[in-house]
């Protein structure tokens, strides 16, 4: 599973990379998490509020940090 979070670093983008690697470790999901910081990839990706999240290719979320439950949903597909 490929993981990018999308954002220059604010304090929301360092919270959600957090989430993202708990709710892997909790629910024994390997991934490879990267981090996306330039500001003309995030647009490019469609993301015009950070943080962003995307799994797998597809646009999870943006402009929030999700809820623990959720980025756990995310990571099962659903």
């Amino acid at each position: 599973m490929k993981i990018e979070i999308l954002g220059p670093g604010c304090s929301k983008c360092k919270f959600l990379e957090e989430q993202v690697q708990l709710a892997c470790k909790e629910a024994g999901v390997e991934a490879e998490i990267s981090k996306v910081i330039e500001i003309d990839e995030i647009v490019a990706k469609g993301v015009f509020s950070t943080p962003g999240l995307i799994i797998d290719g597809k646009l999870k979320s943006f402009g929030r940090v999700p809820a623990m439950p959720e980025i756990k949903n995310f990571l099962k597909g659903m």
